[in-house]
């Protein structure tokens, strides 16, 4: 009955959004209400600690603002100076089949992106591309956030595959085994299956361009491209899962894409595997549909001649950054994550556990994003009116996202964070085993993926990787859904006998897929496209390609269990 409660304000949410078709703005406002309601009346969480826990979820949200804003900010003065428009040309020489465009720009290119940057970055910047090629913006928002699902574990620079292990690393070695071991192997199982489940999503990002956005509304007309979909698959695949085994997390996705992203450039330029009728969104405005067009207006691209190399240099900047400021061996991880380089808000309204760290320059909306598109307006010798043109662009179009981000994660605060005396039971009553009370006093998280696994049971891998796709949904990050659920993950995995690393990644994977769904990066989706208002019909567009993936992925690990394959096998001496 408690789940049932618990999960009440998710469930307003999914309705109102996906039913009623509300904005985010206005449905989780209200969400967060209920969510007060229940941590109150049921958790018997105080006012006080409410609102405290609520001021530290407007706090965290101002941190994915920073992102958003950053890649908006950057994306407004790259269509102001020139250099988009420079860019586009690039991507539209290649070829103009809608169908391959999407591959290349929203999984390939995006991929790199996920690599050096994630945290809803990818969508922001790939689908303004596809936007300014033609693409529908709804279109271009739907496929970009399908296809930010692969590339998602092992990027940014491996962090939710190193947050779900070092998660469990205390468990690991209290049964004997080694974190580090555990951390390549669940790189590496995270990797294979969501691989393989990464041709599927290919050619399904595809299938719902034609399908949902095509003139025919036919699948049919997604089959031509299928042989160019599992080409990309394979050039992908024989990188990122050498790299996966053999390197870690750190690296693959950032690795494997970029190379891809010429591999397949060349390819399609070449006509390797292309379909040999051209499928376009010429005269989009014709069809009749104008729920795709933009609800907000945005500035238009501007055209002036910029050369590649120039156009490009803000990103080369980013993404060079990127690396050294992710990767140890270079010493700026460090920096950027101690002092003086954090600031401190403690003890919120008086509660010594509630705080926030804003580790100012390691948010990549702030440094590099926001740094680097002040400093493209002077690298590409911007007119002030161009310049002033993009920031106010860009104010307004994070402006519908940011009640959302507010009001999202601070409900996920206050879902987290129920366990103190949670149900009014403080001590062990009589007759009561140790699970029940701890389940009794257990987060509203907590307590519903408990009840999704006791009602699974040996067939639990088939909603490992669904709680993984809650976490991500309420969170809008596979790493906060690692850090909710891998340790719940791996104490299941444990005690039904299950291959803890296996479970984990279904985890890994869950947090991943559920990218395509997160009410974070829906909305950011929809400001960056101008379609703010039809987050709910991207929830609908998006649920089903998001449920075949963790249908595959979970397909492939349940064979891997009933076979007996357990990478770890001394984890469950």
């Amino acid at each position: 009955m408690y789940a049932l409660i618990a999960a009440f304000p998710i469930l307003l949410t999914v309705v109102l959004m996906v039913g009623f078709n509300r904005p985010a703005k206005q449905a989780l406002p209200l969400s967060w209400l209920v969510a007060c309601l229940v941590a109150g009346l049921v958790w018997h969480m105080g006012v006080l600690e409410m609102t405290a826990q609520t001021i530290a979820g407007f706090l965290s949200a101002f941190e994915t603002l920073c992102i958003i804003f950053g890649a908006i900010l950057l994306m407004n003065i790259l269509k102001q100076s020139g250099a988009m428009a420079s860019i586009n040309q690039m991507f539209s020489n290649i070829t103009r089949d809608a169908r391959i465009q999407a591959v290349i720009i929203g999984y390939i290119f995006a991929g790199f992106i996920e690599g050096v940057a994630g945290f809803g970055t990818p969508a922001a910047l790939a689908a303004p591309i596809l936007i300014s090629l033609g693409f529908p913006p709804l279109a271009a928002a739907a496929v970009c956030l399908i296809y930010n699902s692969t590339p998602v574990c092992p990027g940014p620079v491996g962090v939710p595959t190193l947050t779900a292990s070092s998660t469990v690393a205390s468990a690991v070695t209290g049964l004997g085994g080694d974190p580090d071991t555990f951390t390549m192997e669940l790189t590496k199982w995270t990797c294979i299956p969501h691989m393989i489940g990464g041709f599927f999503i290919i050619f399904i990002g595809v299938c719902v361009l034609c399908k949902v956005f095509g003139p025919n509304k036919s699948f049919k007309d997604a089959l031509p491209a299928l042989p160019f979909c599992l080409l990309s698959g394979a050039v992908v695949a024989v990188i990122y899962i050498p790299m996966a085994i053999f390197a870690g997390p750190e690296l693959t996705s950032m690795v494997a894409f970029i190379i891809a992203l010429f591999v397949l450039m060349i390819a399609a330029k070449k006509g390797i595997l292309m379909p040999k009728e051209e499928w376009t969104f010429d005269r989009v405005e014709e069809w009749g549909d104008k729920s795709w067009m933009a609800t907000r207006k945005v500035s238009t691209t501007k055209e002036k001649g910029m050369s590649p190399v120039k156009a490009w240099m803000p990103y080369i900047i980013i993404g060079i950054f990127l690396v050294i400021s992710r990767i140890a061996v270079f010493g700026l991880k460090d920096i950027l994550n101690n002092e003086p380089f954090i600031l401190h808000v403690d003890h919120i309204l008086g509660f010594e556990n509630i705080n926030w760290d804003f580790k100012f320059f390691w948010n990549a909306g702030i440094l590099p994003f926001i740094i680097v598109a002040l400093l493209t307006i002077f690298l590409h010798k911007m007119t002030k009116t161009e310049a002033k043109t993009a920031i106010f662009d860009s104010f307004n179009q994070v402006s519908g996202a940011a009640i959302a981000l507010l009001f999202g994660v601070a409900m996920v605060n206050l879902y987290r964070f129920t366990s103190d005396a949670s149900i009014g039971e403080t001590v062990l009553s009589a007759g009561q085993t140790v699970e029940e009370f701890t389940y009794a006093n257990s987060s509203m998280l907590y307590i519903m993926a408990h009840a999704l696994a006791n009602i699974f049971d040996k067939a639990y891998f088939l909603v490992a990787p669904l709680i993984g796709v809650l976490g991500a949904f309420m969170s809008g990050s596979c790493t906060v859904s690692n850090t909710l659920f891998a340790s719940l993950q791996f104490e299941t995995a444990t005690v039904l006998g299950m291959s803890q690393v296996l479970i984990v990644a279904l985890q890994n994977m869950g947090g991943a897929i559920g990218n395509q769904i997160c009410v974070n990066n829906i909305v950011a989706a929809c400001a960056t496209t101008g379609t703010n208002g039809n987050e709910g019909k991207l929830i609908r567009t998006n649920i089903i390609p998001a449920l075949i993936y963790c249908a595959v992925v979970a397909t492939i690990v349940g064979v891997l269990l009933f076979t007996g394959v357990n990478p770890m096998p001394e984890l469950l001496q």
